[in-house]
């Protein structure tokens, strides 16, 4: 049976703006089929064990593309499930309509999955509105390579004579190479020098940039691809956000493991930074194949345990694999080290019965209650193999007696040496764990060029870790969650004008 091609449009690049109906199909692609632009974030979307082909297409390479062509109806014709993933809208400019065509052509079943073009959301980003009551009522997209662009005289592929008597706002795509000849073609239709003009460079990505300027002088703005071009009235409003938010044009460097990542990156992005991820670890089985963990799990089904402590989200879902029924637990209390642990345990219905307004071991130590004189003392504390002894330690010292179990490791993740070089240009570096800690610097070292200049903690252990592997800590979480991190990198980094 021939499978399915899906031809869906990316966005511009923000990877927030594929629609949910791209994220849907994405979810349960058997191959994607992706451009050079393609955000890592989107192909994360795809099950993990999907075919993912980088076409890497450079623009006006037509041979290229019949080999696209091609390829999508082969991986059909194998019964697949796959994506062409487009930046943009497919139908904008993007060649969805020539693959279409040939998918049609070849009795290959196919789905349009429409997306936000450039076209708006750029201008959007740039608080540029494409119309504007009083202003304008109307809008072109239009091309502006090679192909579009000629002497009046030679004419052109667009008239563009004919669009600047027509009015309204013009969106120019893909014309930073010819900008000059597209200026004088639209001031030689009646355009005036001072018509107002942005241009706006990486547009949605975090390191978005924007021009204003005139007519006049397009040609020599300091502008390059991939750029939006805004041309009319409209170009002259500044409703701009994206490019106030504090940590706009920052990368920092994530370094959580892969499944942990996109939390945090989600994060720095809705302040503006670029999310670099590089993840250091990874979850494994504990050595002992899990008996430790099912034998107290057995027994705080059976009851036998007055609290079960919990440090982690980790442990809370390793723990909870083994709970098909949460109303097994009875009576017994919950604790858990902060509101991220909180919030896991709620996925299983479960509400914490303590959470220590001082996030750590020792803050969780200050709260719990002395064991009762006549009733269960036995306390459960899954955690990771290796975890800091304070906790099991200071519960004993209380009179409690505490099961420890082994609910996961945490391991090192090797990292590719050109993505460390990568990660030592940007702005700064994030710790979550005294692990990702170790881990990075094992395989990166402390010399500037692998380690950026801003390193942010998310609290007083990890800050010890990185502080006793020879690193000066810029800025640690004074409230130890991701939004407490975000919170202390945009104190270290942050560039909010006034």
């Amino acid at each position: 049976m021939t499978g399915t091609v899906y031809l869906v449009g990316a966005g511009p690049g923000d990877p927030g703006l594929l629609t949910l109906r791209g994220a849907e199909v994405l979810a349960r692609a058997d191959v994607v089929v992706h451009d050079r632009l393609t955000d890592a974030s989107l192909l994360s979307l795809a099950p993990p064990g999907a075919e993912r082909v980088d076409v890497g297409k450079q623009p006006d390479d037509r041979g290229d593309q019949e080999a696209i062509n091609q390829l999508l109806v082969d991986r059909a014709r194998e019964g697949k499930r796959v994506v062409r993933l487009k930046g943009g809208d497919p139908f904008v400019f993007g060649r969805g309509g020539e693959e279409a065509l040939f998918l049609r052509s070849e009795g290959v079943t196919f789905e349009v999955v429409p997306g936000v073009t450039s076209a708006i959301a750029v201008p959007a980003y740039a608080g540029v509105p494409v119309t504007h009551r009083g202003l304008v009522t109307a809008f072109t997209v239009v091309a502006g390579h090679s192909r579009s662009v000629g002497s009046s005289a030679q004419g052109g592929g667009t008239n563009w004579e004919a669009l600047a008597q027509a009015g309204g706002t013009i969106v120019v795509l893909m014309g930073a190479a010819h900008r000059g000849q597209i200026a004088d073609r639209l001031m030689a239709g009646g355009l005036p020098a001072e018509t107002p003009v942005v241009a706006v460079q990486w547009g949605t990505e975090p390191e978005q940039a924007t021009v204003r300027t005139t007519l006049g002088r397009l040609a020599n703005a300091a502008i390059g691809p991939p750029v939006t071009i805004v041309i009319g009235e409209v170009a002259g409003l500044d409703l701009g956000w994206y490019e106030k938010r504090p940590l706009s044009g920052k990368t920092v460097v994530v370094t959580r493991s892969a499944q942990a990542a996109p939390q945090l990156a989600a994060l720095l992005r809705d302040v503006g930074a670029r999310a670099l991820e590089v993840p250091t670890i990874a979850l494994a089985p504990p050595s002992d194949g899990g008996d430790a963990l099912a034998g107290g799990v057995a027994k705080l089904r059976a009851g036998a345990y007055a609290w079960a402590v919990f440090t982690s989200p980790n442990a809370v879902q390793r723990v909870f694999e083994l709970v098909p029924d949460t109303r097994s637990l009875g009576s017994v209390k919950v604790a858990a080290v902060g509101p991220a642990t909180a919030e896991a345990l709620r996925a299983y219905r479960v509400v914490a019965d303590l959470v220590p307004s001082r996030y750590l071991a020792e803050g969780l130590l200050e709260s719990f209650p002395p064991p009762p004189p006549a009733a269960s003392r036995e306390v459960f504390l899954p955690q990771a193999a290796g975890a800091r002894d304070e906790l099991r330690r200071g519960l004993a010292e209380a009179g409690w007696e505490v099961d420890t179990a082994d609910a996961y490791r945490t391991i090192a993740r090797p990292i590719e040496r050109e993505l460390l070089e990568e990660a030592g240009r940007a702005d700064a570096i994030c710790f979550a764990s005294s692990s990702a800690a170790d881990s990075y610097l094992d395989q990166a070292g402390t010399a500037g060029s692998t380690v950026p200049p801003v390193v942010a903690c998310i609290g007083p252990v990890t800050a010890a870790t990185a502080r006793r592997r020879g690193l000066h800590v810029s800025a640690e979480a004074s409230e130890h969650t991701l939004d407490g991190l975000v919170a202390a990198l945009v104190g270290a980094l942050g560039n909010v004008d006034g």
